[in-house]
């Protein structure tokens, strides 16, 4: 078995499953992977991509579900981590100068070099594209949380994330045709880190008022603020 893969039983332990529950998925098709020699095999990248179309399908519960399950898999040195924490002031604009799909993708990566941990834009930018292009990262709700495929671990000091919000929504993919206006860029070195501040993110902007009062706030410091009360009230 490639070190990249799961069996049954590694990945019932990993998602803190049983085998039994894993097996049923597999075979129902709910779960990606591949039978080899009459036994299932996950890659740990397909798995973890599942896990990210997970989160940006789920509900509150879901979404602390998933946080449970990543801390416990991949414990962070510091357990009460904070997304302000690695939001730079430098890389938040809160009046944001974009009006197309493709200025919002160069615009986001170029604030994300303000913060001095991304040593090659283009690179990041290519991978954002990509990503979009794969499946554009838009919802409903107004807010798109941009992030390359894979973590891009070679061009990156340390995870960061990077946030924009343009005037007036503008077209960017969702696909009920909901304009886009609060714009999160992910800047990961690994995927569990990625999958943690993707989740993370997904659960702050369903809580309510949040949206709205991220919308209203007019300076770096006042969405550090935002932020780290609505952490601070997560259960």
């Amino acid at each position: 078995m490639s070190q990249a893969d799961f069996d049954i039983d590694a990945l019932a332990a990993y998602l803190h499953l049983t085998p039994q529950q894993v097996l049923r998925m597999a075979d129902r098709g709910r779960l990606p992977g591949r039978k080899l020699g009459g036994q299932w095999r996950f890659s740990q990248a397909e798995i973890h991509h599942w896990l990210e179309e997970r989160i940006g399908v789920s509900g509150e519960d879901e979404l602390v579900e998933v946080e449970g399950v990543l801390k416990k898999n991949a414990p962070d040195t510091h357990d009460d981590w904070s997304l302000v924490d690695l939001m730079p002031a430098e890389s938040i604009n809160p009046q944001f100068q974009a009006r197309t799909r493709s200025s919002v993708i160069s615009g986001m990566v170029e604030l994300a070099g303000h913060s001095g941990l991304l040593w090659d834009p283009n690179r990041m930018e290519d991978a954002v594209r990509a990503r979009e292009n794969l499946h554009p990262t838009a919802m409903e709700n107004g807010v798109a949380l941009l992030h390359p495929r894979r973590p891009q671990t070679s061009i990156l000091a340390d995870p960061f994330v990077s946030f924009g919000r343009t005037f007036q929504g503008i077209p960017f993919g969702d696909a009920k045709g909901s304009l886009t206006d609060c714009f999160f860029l992910i800047c990961s070195v690994d995927d569990a880190g990625h999958l943690k501040l993707l989740a993370r993110l997904s659960r702050l902007i369903t809580l309510p008022n949040f949206l709205p009062r991220l919308r209203d706030a007019q300076t770096p410091g006042e969405i550090h603020d935002l932020i780290r009360g609505a952490e601070d009230d997560l259960p």
